[in-house]
């Protein structure tokens, strides 16, 4: 989970079928009108990073667990969809890429 710790933004360009790709919030992104994201922090921590209405990001907090190894299970403490599930399908820590899959 170490490896996972950090501000990941959707790089929609990269995704396919499925599969969304992250990167971390350091990475030099081609322009956008803003990235949807989130935050895996210590102790079970997570903020999740949505549009805000001025295009900035509008985070909300929550936490997450992980079960059987590969799914991060998220539980938001307000808003839309307060719980989801990803499934990692890969983490490069060379190239700093997460794949995730939103489970139903």
């Amino acid at each position: 989970m170490k490896k996972l710790e950090g501000t990941w933004l959707l790089s929609r360009e990269e995704n396919s079928e499925d599969i969304l790709v992250y990167r971390p919030n350091t990475y030099a992104f081609p322009p956008s009108r803003g990235r949807t994201g989130f935050a895996i922090k210590p102790y079970g921590r997570f903020e999740q990073f949505d549009i805000a209405p001025t295009d900035g990001l509008a985070g909300r907090p929550g936490a997450w667990t992980l079960d059987r190894g590969t799914h991060l299970r998220v539980n938001l403490t307000e808003g839309p969809d307060p719980s989801y599930t990803l499934e990692i399908v890969s983490l490069d820590t060379v190239k700093r890429i997460l794949k995730v899959r939103r489970l139903p």
